[in-house]
């Protein structure tokens, strides 16, 4: 029996995941250098940065690998990968954070005038700001704002309520909007 390495370019999405059930090394290199950039900045959003993002990482492309045989051919493979992506993100939230929740009756949504201080920030300015938040503000602000998850999901998902989910989102915000305004008011 032989084996034909082909190059990356030529080797299609389904011959690539069926290497990768076979736990042929060339193919899980292939689709670990394909999404390392873009699953690295999924788990710079639910982490502290450098070193949790990178274990979060590691973690999920073993599961990604471990499960590959689970992935339905006909989906996109990125949504599938970082579905594991973030749900590792979680376990690692859960795994490393002391909870503690605040039901709120009601929740504002708080309006800021400082809008156009976020337009001046860049891209890596916003995610080092998300990083300062506490890891229950950050996953919970990560979930609804980037992933677009309701607050019951995420209840659910982080064993809250939605009424803390809600709680914790209006802080993350709050917690966001003086930061920027303070990173806005020194450079003046």
């Amino acid at each position: 029996m032989s084996y034909t390495l082909t190059s990356a370019h030529s080797t299609n999405e389904h011959d690539l995941v069926a290497a990768c059930v076979r736990q042929e090394s060339w193919a899980q290199r292939q689709i670990y250098e394909t999404y390392y950039s873009t699953m690295l900045g999924v788990c710079m959003r639910y982490s502290n940065g450098g070193s949790d993002a990178q274990d979060i990482l590691q973690e999920g492309f073993i599961k990604v690998f471990r499960y590959m045989r689970k992935y339905k051919p006909g989906t996109s493979l990125n949504a599938w990968i970082r579905r594991i992506m973030v749900n590792t993100s979680i376990d690692f939230y859960r795994k490393s954070v002391r909870r503690r929740t605040e039901d709120i009756e009601q929740v504002f949504d708080i309006k800021s005038s400082t809008v156009d201080a976020v337009s001046q920030c860049g891209e890596q300015e916003i995610l080092a700001l998300i990083q300062k938040l506490t890891p229950s503000y950050r996953a919970v602000f990560n979930l609804y704002v980037i992933e677009g998850y309701s607050h019951k999901e995420i209840g659910d998902m982080l064993s809250i309520t939605e009424s803390t989910s809600r709680s914790n989102l209006v802080k993350a915000r709050t917690k966001l909007q003086d930061m920027i305004t303070s990173r806005q008011n020194t450079s003046l």
